[in-house]
């Protein structure tokens, strides 16, 4: 068995074997495979696909290069909820709240963001003080005491697919399905969560681009979760338009708060809702008019609001010190009519050149900065009307965010 061979048997659209697969990957991660020889499997995966076995096998090496999260020690059901990356998306932080004021556990590790979306621990941080970096035994500690807890995922889960997601970011070799639900779900799995959600993220701000592909993620997912024995939800949102009103960390932070003070009724909203709905059935065994029911009592009793409250003070952030950037530049309408689409990649991009994302995991971001939308899809606006705010920090070039919005 050698590397070589192994890429030509890729290559030729063949199936790779359980050994095949973890001879290489193992090979890469312990440096006998040299970053080149991964770059080309890799683009042979893209340009070949997998097969649900070696999707299956390659899962089980993610999965097996590291240690396991035994979340034993946690009382109750410990669901997770995970979204595939977009534009504005904040849900995490409305969510898990709501969750944990309805008696379930979310003990969440997540990443930061790399590209145009966000990460939830980077919009964690734009809270000061807030601490992301927590041992496993103050993780389950925090999750029993408050219901829900978000930290950096640890070294020691997955290794494998972190060293490959690396590549894979600067190789072209992110949007494959199989490279994709392999690296979700090794981690999902290795998490240790009962009862998995996964929000498939579809559109221009997405990975996942057409219908048929979200749909095939879906079912891998499920499989894999049927695999290893755990139940896992997919469905799939739309990821054309940005999320809520805002991008960018401080902006979102102060936009899911709003969400669980009931101030908001946007697409963030009713994703938010569907998301808790769907999950409080799957892990409660309930109806969808209990679990609708038991989700709006959480929000209009103001428990989650609460929740969420005890749970930032709990990981030392202080909300009350929350910013965002002084310096605004407001973008006003050419004309008048209705906005019919925003575009969410250039959304996402714009607040990337603004500072509010990195090209490279080192780079520095602004949490204070981004993109606010005072308009959404289907509002009519006139001409001079404001349809979007930037906030504007250090760097000041950007996109022209006109280009980002359809009005007829």
């Amino acid at each position: 068995m050698d590397a070589v061979s192994i890429i030509n048997k890729k290559k030729a659209g063949q199936e790779l074997t359980s050994s095949e697969i973890k001879y290489f990957f193992n090979g890469y991660l312990n440096g006998e495979i040299p970053d080149y020889q991964m770059s080309s499997l890799l683009m042979a995966i893209c340009l070949k696909d997998m097969t649900d076995m070696e999707i299956f096998h390659l899962t089980d090496t993610f999965i097996d290069s590291g240690t396991k999260l035994d979340l034993s020690k946690i009382d109750g059901i410990k669901v997770e909820k995970h979204s595939t990356g977009g534009i504005g998306d904040k849900t995490t932080l409305v969510v898990a709240p709501v969750l944990a004021s309805c008696g379930l556990k979310v003990a969440k590790m997540s990443g930061r963001g790399l590209g145009v979306t966000g990460g939830t621990i980077d919009k964690l941080e734009s809270i000061p003080g807030f601490k992301t970096n927590l041992t496993l035994d103050e993780f389950i500690d925090k999750t029993n005491r408050v219901g829900f807890s978000i930290c950096e995922s640890s070294d020691e889960l997955t290794p494998l697919d972190k060293k490959v997601y690396a590549l894979r970011d600067v190789t072209g070799t992110v949007d494959s399905i199989p490279l994709i639900a392999s690296s979700v779900m090794s981690k999902k799995i290795a998490s240790g969560a009962d009862k998995i959600f996964i929000d498939i993220k579809l559109g221009k701000g997405a990975f996942i681009k057409s219908h048929d592909e979200a749909l095939r993620f879906k079912d891998i997912v499920e499989r894999i979760g049927y695999r290893y024995k755990k139940e896992v939800r997919a469905e799939i949102s739309d990821m054309d338009t940005p999320l809520g009103n805002s991008v960018g960390n401080s902006l979102e932070v102060l936009e899911a708060i709003n969400v669980l003070q009931g101030k908001e009724g946007n697409n963030l909203t009713k994703l938010c809702s569907k998301i808790i709905v769907d999950i409080l059935m799957m892990a409660k065994n309930i109806s969808e008019e209990e679990a609708i029911k038991e989700a709006g009592e959480a929000m209009s009793s103001g428990k989650a609001y609460q929740k969420f409250l005890e749970f930032v003070k709990e990981q030392d952030g202080d909300i009350e010190q929350l910013k965002v950037s002084d310096k605004t530049i407001e973008i006003k309408s050419p004309k008048g009519g209705v906005i019919t689409a925003i575009d969410a990649l250039k959304i996402g991009t714009i607040a990337n050149q603004l500072g509010a994302g990195r090209t490279k995991l080192e780079d520095e971001i602004d949490p204070t900065v981004g993109v606010y939308l005072n308009k959404l899809v289907g509002d009519e606006v006139k001409e001079g009307d404001v349809i979007c705010t930037l906030y504007i920090g250090a760097k000041e070039e950007y996109d022209d965010p006109l280009e980002a919005f359809t009005i007829e």
